[in-house]
């Protein structure tokens, strides 16, 4: 019989109490191992959201607020930009892509955030080398709209299905139009599986959405540094249409609604998404280049999502994690307390034992060994069963998650800080079964029997 059969056997006699011990191990396990990968997976979420975009360009103020708002649509926006300024960022030489981001109002169904915008924003990878997948056509026409797979699923919607907006959160003010949804986007586990998006043209040509000309001048004249007059004479056009609309429209007795083009004196943005030409240190510097040219002019910044959220992560996310893990570490080390309890206790009624085993002829060494095997028996059983039920526990929690936050959770994700987990209980055994392992050692044969 080896020596790993003696500890085992060992450990079955005083079951009850091997089992509690190896209990406590297990749950401190599972604690850890379901912290590691929800910490890890909604971590990824929140770095990997939005990295498809080299800056997003927004009203100054909060760089947080504005990607939070823009990319994670759980915060309010800071302020509106010009159209004008949305179209001199998209001729940019150094800009591949500028996409016009409006955001504010909620489905009527649900209230799910409404992102305004065009066919561009799912040209994008939603995350590096992860294209949108979407059934149906997409955004095509002005009252064309795309929803997330949470929006679909929550609400029943599908292609074809049509839904009002809410303006700005006024439950009170919902608008008249209907909106067709053209097509659904296959889940992404960002921000996107809850939104639905509007075509812009759509969007602007809801009651409300387009600025009042009056306002629209002085708040251009002040971001750009102009004089009204300037301004005026800059859309000379626009305010020539706009007045032969008020003048055809106040002669229909009937005040029907009439959907024109919305000129772009009266059209805003929330923020504009920017991705640059080329690659690596080729975009790298562009957005340097823009980031700086921003900071000296207009009322304008450009933040980036990645290095927003990294610091977001670490101030405050982070600290949150290691809490959760120096918890658990605390719950194993409590667990490895009571293994030592436990093997300690068990030596004033073993001691007759020992000393027939050292009679029959067992080394002091070997009844060593087997007392230390005890202890790394019952951590390494622990451990395995902890594994076991913590990547359970995300297995039955992740649809949970899911339906409840939109964040799309693999149950069956692995994290490599695992690896170190059974290493680290035979550590601790070792450290744990020594002192009993000892007071065996030194068990007098003569006396005990």
């Amino acid at each position: 019989m080896n020596l790993l059969t003696i500890a085992f056997k060992s450990i079955q006699q005083r079951w009850l109490p091997s089992f509690l011990t190896g209990l406590s191990v297990a749950l401190g396990i599972a604690l850890m191992i379901a912290v590691i990968i929800l910490n890890g997976v909604v971590t990824n979420i929140f770095k990997q959201s939005g990295s498809g975009y080299d800056l997003v360009v927004g009203a100054k103020g909060s760089d947080l607020q504005l990607v939070l708002s823009t990319i994670y649509h759980i915060d309010n926006p800071i302020e509106n930009l010009p159209w004008r300024f949305y179209k001199e960022l998209s001729e940019l030489p150094y800009v591949e892509r500028a996409i016009p981001v409006n955001i504010g109002d909620t489905t009527e169904v649900g209230n799910f955030p409404i992102v305004g915008t065009t066919p561009q924003y799912f040209l994008v990878d939603y995350v590096p080398d992860k294209s949108f997948l979407i059934q149906g056509d997409g955004l095509r026409g002005t009252w064309d709209a795309v929803i997330g797979s949470q929006v679909a699923r929550k609400n029943g919607w599908k292609v074809g299905s049509q839904f009002k907006m809410v303006h700005a959160g006024q439950a009170d003010h919902v608008h008249d139009e209907l909106f067709t949804v053209r097509g659904v986007i296959a889940p992404t586990g960002t921000p996107n599986d809850r939104t639905a998006f509007v075509h812009i043209d759509g969007f602007f040509a809801l009651a409300g959405h387009d600025k009042p000309v009056d306002e629209a001048i002085t708040r251009e004249a002040k971001f750009y540094g102009e004089t009204e007059a300037e301004v005026r004479e800059f859309y000379k056009k626009d305010l020539e249409e706009i007045a032969r609309h008020q003048h055809e429209e106040a002669g229909d007795h009937a005040h029907h609604h009439h959907h024109h083009d919305t000129p772009d004196i009266q059209k805003e943005v929330t923020s504009v998404l920017i991705v640059m030409k080329g690659e690596g240190y080729q975009a790298a510097n562009a957005t340097n280049l823009l980031q700086n040219k921003l900071k000296d002019g207009f009322q304008a910044q450009g933040a980036n999502t990645v290095q927003v959220m990294d610091r977001l992560l670490t101030n405050l996310v982070g600290n949150v994690r290691y809490a959760f893990l120096y918890l658990t570490a605390l719950i194993i080390a409590v667990s490895g307390i009571g293994i030592f309890v436990s093997i300690y206790n068990s030596m004033s009624d073993r001691k007759k034992e020992i000393a027939i085993m050292r009679a029959l002829g067992a080394r002091r060494q070997t009844v060593l060994s087997i007392i230390m095997l005890e202890s790394v028996l019952l951590c390494v059983l622990g451990g395995l069963g902890g594994i076991l039920l913590g990547h359970g526990l995300v297995y039955f929690a992740s649809p949970i998650i899911e339906a409840r936050s939109g964040l799309l959770i693999d149950p069956i994700a692995f994290d490599p800080l695992e690896l170190a987990v059974i290493p680290g209980l035979i550590l601790m055994a070792i450290l744990v079964g020594l002192i009993p392992g000892l007071t065996a050692y030194r068990t007098d044969v003569a006396e005990s029997l």
